[in-house]
């Protein structure tokens, strides 16, 4: 063996290429992985125990180490293939020597995600109350029930993903200390119980150390923890049900906003509008670069409460992409929703999109205008709403606004297809690519509209439509391939 191999950084850095060439996506590709680093293991004593360290760091259920016990092998691998969740169906739980057999390698699991219970009763040995995986840091629990979990509470558990909100939540963030990302989705899709969010909310109090949050809707003196957080950068807050969010009052002292100095990335998508626009109206975030809103708006004054509130959270000059869907109740259906001039403000934005059901989001020419001239650095627009109205955006206001953003590669819009003059020297627009345009009446000319596309937004192969008149886009189509396929010859 060269030399070179026998020092340590050296040897590590080929094992953490090898991990990173190794990292596979399929079925196949991971077993492939597998076979190359168990060779490593097996080359030489210096490769043997980071090789084995590599092999086990990464676990999918606990099969894997039930494998190492010789009485459980065949049952597990039988016939070469992969376990099912029967093979453990009348087996007889571990000896004490098997329980080491099992441990062989439980010290070098670094990740691990459980999602069966069926092989539980295996481990009927082990006290339930000590830890056995003593450098686990991401665990993810896929069962409704808690027993056992104490096995996997190591204190360098860094990451952890749960499926249900029970007593033992308080028992993983307390023994837990330097847990930087949790997770808490639900397994059912009922609402959340108040005792739940009360449950929930307590135990988030207790966490330190938070980066990454996501869970259903918190109270009001959790949302106030968080933000005393200096490390916590991204916050996703789901609900599953309507009105499972707390109905918080929207006449709160606004005098000293909650100030969440380092988040970056903030997503709401609760049912209960009313919780969101009091996260918005009593919160700052003066580091955001990402907002994503989804929610179900009760009428037209609500949603301009929302859209004052997002304009008024300090997140003007970082923010750079924002993700609005708004679903409408159906009473309102083909109202008009004043939303673009309240995010105007927003000067280093990127990404936007803006999708209104049974609503639609008013646009014209001089809007669209003066949103383009605030959004310089603009990449996507896409503004989806219910096409029951007439627009007013033409081609030849289109093609003036995009001369406003010269990055914009995506854009989504509803078109006024009867007026397609674009009036005389229109610069052709070379980072347009994907074009998704909609119209509520059919196209006059679809080889002139198609000329039009061709000489202004030579990349744009073809026009994408939403719902409406496919057939016109569809000729569209068509004459703008010819046009192509005419130039290519």
């Amino acid at each position: 063996m060269h030399q070179a191999l026998l020092i340590p950084d050296v040897f590590l850095e080929i094992f953490a290429h090898v991990n990173q060439v190794l990292n596979p996506s399929s079925t196949g590709e991971k077993a492939l992985a597998r076979k190359s680093i168990a060779a490593l293991a097996t080359t030489c004593k210096t490769f043997h125990e980071p090789a084995m360290d590599l092999l086990w760091c990464k676990v999918d259920q606990l099969e894997p180490l039930l494998g190492c016990v010789t009485r459980l092998h065949p049952l597990i691998y039988h016939g070469g293939s992969r376990w099912d969740s029967t093979w453990s169906k009348g087996v007889e739980p571990l000896s004490a020597h098997e329980v080491r057999q099992f441990l062989r390698h439980s010290a070098r699991v670094q990740s691990l995600n459980v999602q069966s219970d069926h092989f539980f009763h295996l481990l009927s040995v082990v006290p339930i109350e000590k830890c056995i995986f003593l450098r686990l840091r991401s665990l993810t629990w896929r069962l409704s029930t808690a027993k056992y979990l104490d096995l996997f509470l190591s204190c360098t558990l860094r990451r952890c993903s749960l499926f249900t909100i029970n007593q033992n939540l308080k028992n993983i963030v307390t023994r837990c200390a330097a847990l930087e990302d949790l997770s808490i989705k639900k397994l059912n899709f009922d609402a959340s119980t108040a005792d739940e969010l009360s449950l929930l909310s307590d135990s988030v109090r207790l966490c330190k150390q938070l980066v990454i949050l996501s869970c259903p809707p918190l109270d009001w003196a959790a949302w106030e923890h968080l933000s005393n957080l200096p490390n916590l950068v991204r916050i996703g807050v789901r609900d599953v049900q309507i009105c499972s969010a707390p109905a918080w009052s929207l006449e709160r002292n606004v005098a000293n906003p909650t100030q969440f100095l380092n988040t970056t990335a903030l997503s709401l998508q609760v049912n209960n509008a009313g919780y969101i626009i009091t996260v918005l109206q009593h919160s700052q975030f003066p580091s955001l670069t990402e907002l994503k809103i989804e929610t179900d708006l009760l009428s037209s004054e609500e949603a301009e409460r929302l859209f004052c509130a997002l304009s008024n959270c300090k997140a003007c000059q970082t923010l750079q992409q924002l993700e609005i869907t708004v679903i409408s109740g159906s009473r309102h259906q083909g109202s008009s929703l004043t939303a673009i001039p309240h995010i105007l403000c927003f000067a280093q934005l990127q990404t936007l999109r803006l999708v209104c059901c049974f609503s639609y989001i008013y646009l014209d020419n001089d809007l669209l205008l003066e949103a383009m001239s605030n959004w310089p650095h603009l990449r996507t627009l896409e503004i989806e709403g219910s096409c029951l109205h007439p627009s007013t955006v033409t081609f030849c206001g289109l093609f003036t606004a995009l001369n406003l953003c010269p990055h914009l590669h995506t854009l989504r819009v509803l078109i006024d297809p009867v007026n397609i003059e674009i009036g005389p020297n229109k610069i052709q627009h070379t980072s347009l690519k994907t074009v998704d345009f909609d119209t509520l009446s059919p196209i006059a000319n679809t080889a002139d509209v198609a000329r039009i596309i061709f000489n202004v937004l030579p990349c744009v192969d073809q026009v994408n439509q939403f719902t409406m008149h496919t057939e016109g886009w569809d000729e569209v189509n068509r004459h703008l391939k010819s046009l192509k396929a005419a130039v290519l010859h």
